[in-house]
């Protein structure tokens, strides 16, 4: 049966639409709910954090990375803060244990010091360290010199998508799994009209909502959601995914807290790392391979749509001219092999073989592509009449996510 309805009573001052049911979405509609706002939640999947905030690493990052300025540099430092006293306050499981950024050879040196110097900008309490001043908080750790970042931390993300959710419906939100959004039309006289369509234990059905404001939080999807609501998006979504290892648990010891390598600068991602987690085992990774599915966390998940997608894009082009030799290659083959991961490890921690991990699932990171074939480097966020579309928001999204929600009810208030 279909109806048309408003998503919540005309006595509400705002009606809002959120679609996508990860942290980021949550976040919002916990926001808006403080504010007063009738506030709806989409999300496709029978569960919340389904896709990128439940198959992360669940680190808390501490905002030495980006740029200062931008809002990743500013909402990380923030969401750093906020995120953690949040999980504190509502029982989420956190730790701030810090991590070493480590540089295994001389030639890193250079690029571990504008790291510091980035840290410095960013107000980001670090420190460079000695090769024995790094055994001291790594016993098995190799390096010539280390960056020392004190607050870094690993924290339960699908506990606090939880807290956010039992928040909101105790504030009056309507949240709702199992309900995607199939159409989205913009009114003449102002917001949007958004058809669902619901797989959930009493049936199928199907709704149109009514709503002054449309938020798009849709991850993997978010440009797919801006072209439904009639926006042509200024990057597209390109799938890659990160495959992730564990460290046997009799190998455990051998890692006390956070190890990074000197990440490329020419490169959105940090390189594979190791994690002590909350219930005391190490994962190891991700490395990031070009998925061929936007939820595709095995090599056998293939979506000919998504594939298409990507080689219409003329940016996907320029991008593999760019970083196809030899970074994608070497990415394939440390996927392919376990043998080749284990080196990479080697470099942090010698002691680590292949026979010490695992594999441990993978997760599949939303990078925005931009036309000249450059991934986005900063979150981006578009509006349009009566909507906000995040068109990027991986790594530290999850960290920054209390941030973005605030900057996005700020943004829809004007």
């Amino acid at each position: 049966m279909t109806v048309a309805r408003e998503a919540l009573p005309s006595s509400v001052m705002r009606r809002v639409v959120v679609i996508g049911g990860g942290i980021l979405g949550l976040a919002v509609a916990r926001e808006l709910t403080l504010r007063g706002d009738g506030v709806t939640l989409l999300e496709k999947e029978q569960h919340w954090a389904a896709h990128q905030t439940g198959n992360n690493s669940n680190v808390v990052h501490a905002g030495l990375y980006y740029k200062p300025g931008s809002r990743k540099a500013r909402m990380s430092v923030a969401g750093n803060r906020s995120v953690l006293a949040f999980a504190r306050e509502h029982g989420a499981g956190a730790e701030v244990c810090g991590k070493l950024v480590v540089a295994t050879q001389p030639a890193e040196r250079a690029a571990l010091h504008v790291l510091a110097e980035r840290a410095q900008a960013n107000g980001v309490p670090a420190r460079l360290i000695g090769p024995a001043q790094a055994r001291e908080y790594e016993p098995e750790v190799t390096c010539v010199e280390a960056l020392r970042v004190e607050t870094t931390g690993i924290i339960d993300f699908p506990a606090v998508c939880a807290a956010l959710a039992r928040l909101s419906a105790d504030s009056g939100a309507d949240l709702r799994l199992g309900t995607r959004a199939v159409a989205i039309r913009p009114r003449s006289g102002g917001g949007v009209d958004v058809a669902t369509e619901t797989n959930s234990a009493s049936g199928p059905g199907s709704e149109t909502l009514r709503a002054d404001v449309l938020v798009n939080c849709a991850g993997l999807h978010a440009d797919r959601v801006a072209e439904l609501a009639g926006v042509r998006p200024r990057a597209r979504i390109v799938p890659f995914r990160g495959e992730y290892y564990a460290l046997r648990p009799e190998k455990s010891h051998l890692v006390r807290g956070l190890i990074y390598p000197v990440p490329d600068p020419s490169l959105p991602f940090l390189g594979v790392h190791l994690t002590r987690m909350l219930d005391g085992s190490v994962h190891a990774g991700p490395n990031a391979v070009l998925a061929l599915r936007r939820e595709g966390y095995r090599w056998r998940d293939v979506s000919p749509r998504d594939i298409a997608d990507v080689a219409r894009f003329p940016g996907s082009w320029r991008l593999t001219r760019r970083y196809a030799f030899p970074v994608g290659f070497d990415e394939v083959r440390r996927s392919l092999s376990r043998r080749r991961f284990a080196r990479s490890l080697a470099r942090l921690v010698p002691a680590i073989g292949p026979d010490d991990i695992a594999r441990h699932g993978a997760g599949v990171r939303a990078q925005a592509l931009l036309p000249d074939g450059s991934l986005a480097d900063d979150f981006l966020i578009d509006r349009a009449p009566g909507q906000v579309h995040v068109l990027n928001a991986p790594s530290p999204a999850a960290t920054s996510a209390l941030e973005i929600a605030r900057h996005i009810a700020d943004t829809t208030e004007t």
